[in-house]
C-alpha cells in the first residue's frame, strides 16, 4: 500500500492513561497522566530512562494490559478488538526452529486462520522483495542474525497490519548489522506507508528511523518532551546530516536530567 499523508487519521491514542501494578506487598505506579497521539503513516520512537513504562504502553495498545485509568484507542476500537490489526515485532525474532523460513513467515497468518492461495502469494512476495527469497526452504539456524529478524518482520507484514508496534528489535544484534537493518527496515515500513512506533533505548536509532521521536520521564511514565526529526534520507544517510549531531544533544540532555 501507497504511504498516506500524515496528520489525518488517529491510528494510536493515549488519553490521560495511568497504568498502576498490583503485587502482594506493595503497588507499582508505572504510568501516570500519559496522553499520546500516533497518525497513519508516521513513524514514531520512544525513548525513556530504562524501566520507565515503554514497554508496558505497547502493552496497553495491543490490550495485553488494562490501564487502571484513562483510555486508549487503536483504529478507534479497544486494543483487544484492534488486536487482528497489530503487529508486533520482538527483541528476539520467536522463529520456530523446526519450520523453514517460509512456514515461519506464514504463522501468523496460520494462526489468524487467513492463510489462502492469494495472503500466500503475498506472504512469499515479500521474502523475495526484501531480499530473503533465496532463503525461503532454510531453516533459521542457518541465517544469520540480521537475517532472522528481518524474517520476523516479514511474518509480522503477512497479515498487512495497520499498526506495527516494535519493541527494540535490534537490540540483540552487533553494531554492523544493526545499521545495516534500521536502514533495511526504515525503508520497509515508510515505503510501505505502515504505521510505527518503535520503542529503543538508542538515541541514534530514534533519530535515524522516525518522524517524531517521544522521550519519557523516569516512571511513572509521561511524555517529557516531542522532538521532530525533518532530516532527509535513509535511516544510514541521517546520521552524517548536519542536524543530526544537535539533535541527539538536546535528546540526550532531557534523558540526562532525569
Amino acid at each position: 500500500m501507497g504511504r498516506m499523508d500524515m496528520g489525518s487519521e488517529t491510528v494510536a491514542s493515549l488519553r490521560g492513561v495511568r497504568l498502576v501494578y498490583h503485587e502482594p506487598s506493595r503497588e507499582t505506579l508505572a504510568v501516570d497522566g500519559l496522553d499520546l497521539e500516533v497518525k497513519r503513516g508516521e513513524f514514531v520512537s520512544i525513548v525513556g530512562p530504562s524501566g520507565c513504562g515503554k514497554t508496558s504502553v505497547l502493552s496497553l495498545m495491543t490490550g495485553l494490559i488494562e490501564p487502571s485509568e484513562g483510555s486508549v484507542k487503536v483504529l478507534g476500537l479497544p486494543p483487544r478488538e484492534a488486536r487482528s490489526r497489530i503487529g508486533y515485532m520482538l527483541q528476539r525474532d520467536a522463529l520456530l526452529d523446526w519450520r523453514t523460513i517460509e512456514k515461519n513467515v506464514l504463522l501468523g497468518l496460520e494462526i489468524r486462520r487467513a492463510v489462502s492461495p492469494e495472503s500466500k502469494k503475498k506472504a512469499l512476495a515479500l521474502l523475495g522483495r526484501y531480499g530473503l527469497g533465496d532463503f525461503s526452504r532454510h531453516y533459521p539456524s542457518e541465517l544469520s542474525g540480521g537475517m532472522r529478524q528481518k524474517a520476523a518482520l516479514i511474518r509480522t507484514l503477512a497479515f498487512e497490519p495497520e499498526l506495527l508496534l516494535l519493541d527494540e528489535p535490534f537490540s540483540a544484534l552487533d553494531y554492523q548489522t544493526r545499521i545495516l537493518l534500521e536502514d533495511e527496515v526504515r525503508s520497509i515500513i515508510t515505503q510501505g506507508g505502515y504505521t510505527a512506533i518503535l520503542v529503543t533505548h538508542d538515541i541514534s536509532e530514534a533519530i535515524c528511523m522516525s518522524d517524531r521521536v517521544i522521550v519519557f520521564s523516569s516512571r511513572p511514565a509521561r511524555v517529557k518532551r516531542e522532538f521532530y526529526v525533518g532530516l532527509p534520507g535513509s535511516a544510514f544517510e541521517r546520521r552524517g546530516q548536519a542536524g543530526f549531531g544537535a539533535l541527539f544533544d538536546d535528546i540526550w540532555k532531557e534523558l540526562r536530567e532525569q
